[in-house]
């Protein structure tokens, strides 16, 4: 079993608040486990009970919309919780978790958290800025969705895509989203998604191969994600 004191990814997320003391606790209760690409982490709906904590690997937040289709809401990297919210609020989880790579995650229960919620005043605001931080996250979205074209935003996504998640050897962008999956997240139809990024193609902005994006002209990029502004 890995000690959470000596877990670097730790520094990247609420848990850097805690002390000596408190990683050891946490050490002895947290389970560890891998997950595999495309496997579930947890199902919106369900009472997860605890927090994981990403040690490894980028899995996807979604949301099953009405018409019965997953949108991702949001794109979680290593040293990132899920279940923060859900575990302050004591609901079930309102997104469901899906590996997008192989992973590897360690769940603490939330007796532990609340304990050190409430022992630990620093965690406990290091863990409310986070929440606020996802939730100003989810405004610039809806404030991108009303007012940026389906072509600005595309543009916007991508660079986001890279900037956070970075790239392969070959230069192509690490995440590689199906069109569906990126159609979603900018709001827009799948076919719209595959016409636009032919445009792209087209103008020399990037190179496709099946699945693989590649960022060719960044600038001209960033000025078309910017024209709204």
């Amino acid at each position: 079993m890995s000690k959470c004191e000596h877990c670097i990814v730790r520094e990247f997320s609420s848990l850097k608040a805690l002390n000596k003391e408190e990683l050891l606790k946490m050490a002895e209760c947290k389970t560890s486990r891998l997950v595999k690409k495309g496997e579930t982490i947890f199902e919106e709906g369900e009472n997860v009970n605890g927090i994981y904590c990403v040690k490894d690997g980028i899995c996807k937040l979604t949301k099953l919309s009405p018409n019965g289709k997953d949108h991702i809401v949001k794109l979680v990297k290593k040293g990132e919780l899920l279940g923060q919210r859900s575990m302050i609020s004591d609901e079930p989880v309102n997104l469901s978790a899906i590996a997008m790579e192989d992973m590897q995650v360690c769940f603490i229960p939330k007796a532990e958290m609340m304990g050190f919620f409430s022992e630990n005043n620093k965690f406990s605001l290091n863990v409310m800025q986070t929440i606020c931080g996802d939730l100003k996250e989810a405004d610039d979205h809806m404030v991108s969705l009303a007012q940026k074209n389906v072509k600005e935003r595309l543009a916007e996504t991508l660079l986001y895509l890279e900037d956070t998640f970075g790239t392969n050897k070959d230069g192509s962008l690490h995440i590689q989203l199906s069109r569906e999956e990126l159609s979603g997240i900018i709001g827009t139809a799948t076919e719209s998604c595959i016409r636009l990024l032919s445009d792209f193609k087209k103008l020399g902005l990037i190179t496709l191969e099946s699945k693989k994006i590649t960022i060719v002209d960044r600038n001209k990029l960033k000025r078309l994600s910017e024209q709204s502004l």
